[in-house]
């Protein structure tokens, strides 16, 4: 597949999103940032690891990642 001259990949959507070898669309937990001390240890290390993202908005994200899968 050619691709347009000058497309460059969002660095915003790549420091964000990761895809895998099979084209999933990885993303880390929402709610992880602040107010840690509030949330419980289970809750806390169930956030800590990726997840995949919605079908939904998966076109989209690879779209701003040109140069990927």
């Amino acid at each position: 597949m050619r691709r347009p001259k000058g497309i460059k990949t969002k660095k915003s959507v790549a420091k964000r999103f990761k895809i895998t070898a099979s084209g999933k669309v990885l993303r880390s937990s929402a709610g992880r940032r602040h107010l840690a001390q509030t949330k419980n240890s289970k809750r806390r290390r169930s956030l800590r690891g990726l997840t995949t993202v919605d079908k939904t908005d998966e076109y989209r994200i690879k779209q701003n990642l040109p140069f990927t899968r």
